[in-house]
């Protein structure tokens, strides 16, 4: 793996230098300053692997390079162990977001000092230093071990090249700005719901407008129950109210849904519903919608096999992409954890879907999830695709229909003597150009 960084770094400053080469352009890499002795390459090649490979994830190589080009810099690089083992899981699921890339740069940079400290700086009681990110770091000392910020130095001068160095510390800095960011995620202060001023409610006993209520304190769920927000559809729910909307939503359900959409097409395995959401139905748009209004989501994905069980009839009658899909989402916000400790706990659970009235039903099975109640049954076997506080994406190993669909169905199909082998849909249309529309 060490080797196989150092290639890439090598073909990287090459495939610049080339393209400079070519374009009559000077360079910012400069190969007369990183080179083979370089303590980029150092990194790259060193028995820091967990932190080398965080570096590359986060997109910072050219950063670093014309950092070491500019400067003599000092590298605090965490052993493998404290990023491997004992870092909170529900931190580095944060970091490695797509959508937190930033704050893993800043992150990264702040074990970065754009100045060579060598051991002689733990010399004083006391120091400070600006790294990459901006942000300080202060070394100490107490009797005889050195501190990098909060950090044990455990291997001091681990490497020395003539542009830089690298100490090895016990554990990850984590700066202010990032840490800020992870508790706001955590805790959901930065979406807290906000009904728009001048929205009516609906009294569900009578199904009539009542008079503008005062607006919700933030961190209020929104007062109309999800049902009343929807879209009309072929049986899925009454039509809407003239419920939460306006220019005021507080949230941003478009890109939360265009987010998941694409963990779902990087993750694998899960193209053929992100098929459906996106070019087949207008359910992404509808659940962006729901999402802005403050209502979260817990959608329970089947794979590509398993919708490639599907027959042609159960996809071509008027609206059964809908129904499908409804029917796999819970307008709750659950995860593989609470999901699993709800089964333990209390047997079976019954979950409300947007499929009105329809449930789906919950339970312990062979240590995971299990949906269903008969053979049609599904696992959750990819917990937490997709996890931000308003959408919860969880992956099933089969597609689920409630009990009085699958009766319907099974008489329909004895009717015309349907063979019980189901045969494979075609593929649908043109949905990598679909997407990209979409992303756009």
């Amino acid at each position: 793996m060490a080797r196989v960084r150092m290639c890439v770094f090598v073909v990287l400053v090459l495939s610049q230098l080339v393209t400079a080469a070519l374009s009559g352009k000077p360079t910012n890499a400069t190969s007369s300053q990183i080179n083979s002795n370089s303590v980029l390459v150092a990194l790259l090649d060193s028995r820091y692997t967990e932190l080398s490979e965080l570096v590359e994830k986060a997109l910072l190589l050219q950063t670093l390079e014309e950092a070491v080009s500019n400067h003599n810099i000092t590298i605090f690089a965490p052993r493998n162990e404290a990023l491997e083992r004992e870092l909170d899981p529900e931190f580095k699921r944060f970091l490695l977001e797509p959508r937190n890339l930033n704050s893993l740069q800043t992150l990264l940079l702040h074990h970065i000092v754009p100045t060579r400290l060598g051991q002689n700086e733990w010399l004083e009681k006391h120091t400070q230093h600006t790294t990459l990110s901006l942000e300080p770091l202060h070394l100490s000392k107490l009797d005889s071990t050195k501190f990098a910020g909060n950090a044990e130095v455990v291997g001091v001068n681990d490497v020395s090249r003539p542009d830089g160095i690298i100490h090895g510390i016990s554990k990850l800095l984590v700066p202010k700005s990032v840490q800020q960011d992870f508790n706001n995620r955590r805790s959901l202060r930065d979406i807290s719901a906000v009904k728009p001023e001048g929205a009516p409610e609906v009294d569900p006993r009578t199904n009539r407008l009542k008079k503008p209520a005062k607006p919700v304190p933030a961190g209020s769920p929104p007062v109309l129950p999800i049902y009343y927000a929807m879209a009309p559809g072929p049986s899925l729910a009454p039509a809407p109210a003239p419920g939460p909307g306006g220019p005021r939503h507080h949230f941003d359900g478009e890109s939360q849904v265009k987010d998941f959409i694409q963990t779902l097409l990087q993750y694998g395995g899960y193209n053929e519903v992100a098929d459906i959401l996106v070019n087949l139905t207008s359910l992404a748009t509808e659940m962006g919608k729901l999402v802005s209004e403050g209502y979260v989501l817990t959608v329970l994905v089947p794979n590509d096999e398993a919708m490639a069980k599907l027959t042609a009839d159960q996809l071509a009658e008027p609206g059964a992409p809908e129904r499908i899909m409804y029917y796999h989402i819970v307008p709750e916000y659950q995860t593989e954890e609470s999901m699993y400790n709800s089964v333990r706990r209390f047997g079976k659970i019954r979950y409300d879907t947007l499929h009105v009235p329809h449930k789906v039903t919950a339970q312990e099975a062979d240590g995971s999830v299990k949906f269903g109640d008969d053979e049609e049954s599904a696992y959750l076997f990819d917990p937490d695709i997709y996890t931000d506080g308003r959408i919860s994406v969880q992956g099933i190993d089969g597609v689920l229909f409630p009990a009085s669909e699958k009766t319907d169905s099974k008489k329909l199909d004895s009717a015309k003597n349907v063979d019980s082998v189901k045969s494979t849909p075609k593929s649908r249309r043109g949905m990598s150009k679909t997407f990209a529309f979409y992303f756009d």
